[in-house]
């Protein structure tokens, strides 16, 4: 594990949530169908960050609990409370959550699990879900090929991140995740996702990575640099796209009975 995984995003997240792609709503359409969720269902959103997963539940309808153990994070999150009353926001972690036995209809994680204490998270989810209760890791993961664009940003981040091969080592492979869901067998979907940035946004968006340089670090000057050339070689009216796989695994993991 890496050492302090919330406190890593100190100063990030205005970056974070401003450029950070969100996720496809199709995901909750596919979640409702597998999970048999009712309009009643209670979604706790672990790590929740600032709420970009969260988002597309509570435009569904849905309450959700978002348990976020970084004070900043936490404080860009509740502001989704001015449009969404169903929203709660706790302080917590995936292996202490401070939920209440059985309250949770759905878990999910976004961008997170490879933080969390896998064994210890796998109890405390148990724990809060209700019977039959279901759980859902989520990606965005940038492409790192198929053209100059994103060849590029993959470079950029492997010759500035700081620490970026380590959390790269430490994202959870299909085996792992496989085991954490056992007994129940884990289901894969995988959704194409986009966002067309500015070169400012560009710049936040790899910003936003907890690996890569701030301001007043050595090579951060060179770093923007480094975007700046990449952006205007790549652009197109102002603008580029930068595109994810949007991947989802998840299963059935609350007891039945």
């Amino acid at each position: 594990m890496l050492p302090d995984p919330a406190g890593r995003f100190n100063g990030r997240v205005e970056s974070y949530r401003r450029y950070r792609p969100g996720y496809p709503a199709e995901i909750v359409d596919l979640l409702m169908r597998q999970c048999r969720l009712r309009n009643d269902a209670m979604v706790g959103d672990i790590a929740a960050g600032t709420g970009l997963l969260s988002e597309i539940f509570l435009a569904a309808g849905f309450a959700v609990t978002a348990v976020e153990p970084n004070a900043e994070m936490r404080a860009a999150c509740s502001e989704l409370k001015e449009q969404y009353n169903k929203l709660q926001v706790v302080a917590g972690t995936a292996e202490a959550t401070g939920l209440a036995d059985r309250s949770v209809d759905l878990v999910t994680a976004a961008q997170a699990m490879h933080w969390f204490d896998l064994e210890r998270t796998r109890r405390e989810f148990l724990r809060i879900l209700k019977p039959g209760g279901w759980c859902a890791a989520i990606y965005n993961t940038l492409r790192s090929e198929g053209d100059a664009l994103h060849v590029g940003l993959d470079g950029i981040q492997r010759e500035f991140g700081i620490d970026y091969l380590s959390v790269r080592q430490q994202l959870v492979s299909d085996e792992r995740l496989a085991e954490f869901y056992a007994p129940a067998e884990m289901k894969y979907v995988m959704f194409p996702n986009a966002r067309t940035l500015t070169e400012e946004a560009l710049e936040g968006r790899i910003l936003s990575a907890s690996y890569m340089p701030q301001p007043g670090d050595a090579r951060f000057e060179e770093m923007i640099a480094a975007i700046k050339r990449l952006f205007a070689e790549n652009q197109s009216g102002g603008m580029v796209t930068v595109r994810y796989d949007c991947v989802m695994r998840y299963a059935q993991l609350g007891s039945v009975g």
